[in-house]
């Protein structure tokens, strides 16, 4: 298990360009199972949990060229569906939660599919009935068995269907377009999720054949098609990674610029942490975030105590929740954090009040942050990195914090973040990997 070492209290500068988006990745990486022809994907992130989909598919028989640093070609060809019956397919998909994402493209294309419970963070409850429900909408038979923890389903006479999801699930919107692009008749997918990675996943759908229309809504209508081509695709930039350097810059007082921020996406991330008192200057689509000794923390117009929670896009990210926490322990006033998707996603608090911050985890959803104002350094400590989101937080508040801090099991961080070590190392960041 791998940690980092952080000698913290430097502010940092220059230039970062965010990774590709890992959420779309999991995506559009998934749907390449849904032809025989090559697809071609620019700016996927070498972080683990891409890394280990692309492995997973490339066992299944696809063939995986590794043509530069951040392009792939995938032809999946090829599948041998008997290898999801074997050992190997149970305990690399169980360890990886994005391998549900090769459900949809599986029973379209083949009809069939099994998959074990998968894994991911421990940030609570997260259930996969989105997912299930719309594929059993459009004719699926399931089959779980408790024995194995395997989930066997049969797809043979998939039909399109006026489906209304009981959840904006994004991961369970894609599912069900990928499986539906290749179904009999046409879909209706209403309460779909709308986040631009859904937006991205039916344009490259539509580029390879498939007729989707309604994007950017919460109201999809899918006409089936009998086969798919191959395109070429380019993912966007990671908006979590934007707001995350957003994030770090205000803590470390540090002027830093996001290059090929992907504006024009980051719906209200910019906004939030405005409120928070973060100053930005947007250049074409480059973020600068200029060193800050102070920011203070909007109030609601009433005069009350500002909140941010999250909510399905075009609301804020839940992703970015933790972030917004941290930044707010050395702002002037006070923010709740509402953290309302995920139960367990703000115990890592914990570790920040050993740090000196001034938090009230209220509950499992809430936390209300007093701002320190600089008035009090974070000093330095051991910790552990619970999940990918907590772990970057715990790595800003390392860094803007007073002494030297350990993070374990950063594994997590490198989950979520390619080589954020040496990245941060670039801006000046006082950190080193110990293996």
């Amino acid at each position: 298990m791998s940690s980092f070492r952080i000698k913290g209290g430097s502010a940092l500068k220059g230039e970062i360009i965010p990774q590709g988006a890992k959420n779309e990745a999991l995506q559009i990486i998934s749907a390449t199972l849904l032809t025989a022809e090559p697809v071609t994907l620019h700016k996927i992130p070498n972080i683990r949990d891409v890394n280990k989909l692309i492995e997973l598919i490339g066992d299944m028989g696809a063939e995986v060229e590794k043509l530069d640093e951040e392009s792939y070609r995938i032809t999946a060809k090829e599948i041998n569906v008997e290898f999801l019956e074997s050992k190997e397919y149970k305990e690399k998909a169980a360890s990886l939660r994005g391998s549900i994402m090769i459900l949809g493209p599986l029973l379209a294309r083949y009809g069939k599919a099994k998959i074990p419970k998968p894994g991911g963070d421990k940030i609570g409850r997260r259930r996969l009935d989105t997912h299930f429900l719309g594929f059993q909408a459009l004719g699926a038979k399931f089959n779980y068995s408790s024995k194995d923890a395997f989930y066997s389903i049969d797809a043979t006479d998939l039909n399109g269907k006026y489906i209304h999801l009981d959840e904006a699930s994004v991961t369970g919107t894609a599912n069900i377009i990928m499986a539906a692009v290749l179904s009999k008749g046409t879909t209706t997918l209403y309460n779909a999720a709308c986040e631009p990675y859904i937006q991205q996943l039916c344009r490259m759908l539509n580029r390879m054949g498939a007729k989707i229309s309604g994007l950017g809504s919460n109201l999809l209508h899918i006409e089936g098609v009998k086969q798919l081509g191959g395109t070429e695709h380019t993912l966007l930039p990671d908006m979590i990674e934007v707001g995350s350097f957003i994030g770090l810059a205000a803590m470390t007082q540090s002027e830093i610029t996001i290059k090929g921020a992907g504006v024009e996406h980051l719906g209200l991330i910019p906004e939030v942490f405005r409120r928070l008192g973060i100053q930005m200057v947007i250049q074409n689509d480059d973020i600068i975030i200029p060193a800050q000794k102070h920011y203070e923390i909007d109030t609601f117009i009433d005069g009350s105590i500002m909140t941010v929670a999250d909510a399905p896009w075009p609301g804020f990210t839940p992703d970015l929740l933790s972030i917004v926490l941290v930044t707010a322990i050395q702002a002037k006033g006070t923010v709740l954090v509402h953290q309302k998707m995920f139960e367990s996603r703000l115990f890592f608090v914990d570790k920040l009040i050993d740090m000196g911050a001034q938090i009230i985890l209220c509950d499992p959803h809430r936390a209300t942050v007093i701002g320190l104002d600089r008035k009090q350094n974070l000093r330095g400590i051991k910790m552990s990195s619970p999940d990918i989101r907590a772990g970057v937080s715990l790595l800003i508040a390392a860094l803007s914090a007073e002494g030297e801090s350990v993070i374990s099991n950063v594994e997590q961080i490198d989950r979520g973040y390619q080589n954020i070590d040496a990245r941060l190392k670039a801006l000046g960041a006082n950190i080193e990997r110990l293996d």
